[in-house]
């Protein structure tokens, strides 16, 4: 079952420092740029991963999780449901693995739901990572 109550969204966000972003955007406007840039004003750490872009929010961008070199609190989702077994497979092959996978809102894969749970890790469907973070006030833990 995915998380959605607000003690265990706040015990999730609370503690997550590092962020990736799969399939995040360059354009001011898209959703998939708003949303870790708001999430990397208020203190939290953000890794883009995208294919097409070299660089955004000031950090590089990684084309697969692979490419990332340090570990991974939580993954955040910003792809069509369709897309989101091939990212399951990348997330599960990753060490260590992140505590949760956040599917932006309007996205939901119960199949790789049901697999990233079956490995112990939490996941949110078809909420907003911002407004929740922002509702529920939480900060990232110092490291």
């Amino acid at each position: 079952m995915p998380i959605d109550r607000d003690e265990d969204l706040r015990a999730l966000l609370s503690a997550c420092r590092t962020i990736a972003v799969v399939g995040i955007k360059a354009g001011a406007t898209d959703d998939a740029f708003r949303v870790p840039l708001s999430m990397q004003r208020a203190g939290f750490r953000i890794l883009p991963v995208n294919p097409k872009l070299d660089h955004v929010l000031g950090e590089r961008c990684a084309a697969s999780l692979a490419e990332i070199d340090e570990p991974i609190d939580l993954v955040n989702v910003f792809r069509a449901p369709a897309n989101v077994p091939a990212h399951v497979d990348e997330i599960l092959a990753l060490s260590p693995r992140p505590r949760g996978v956040w599917l932006q809102l309007g996205i939901r894969h119960a199949e790789s739901t049901a697999r990233l749970e079956a490995a112990g890790i939490a996941v949110v469907e078809d909420l907003c990572l911002m407004v929740e973070q922002q509702r529920l006030g939480v900060e990232p833990p110092e490291r």
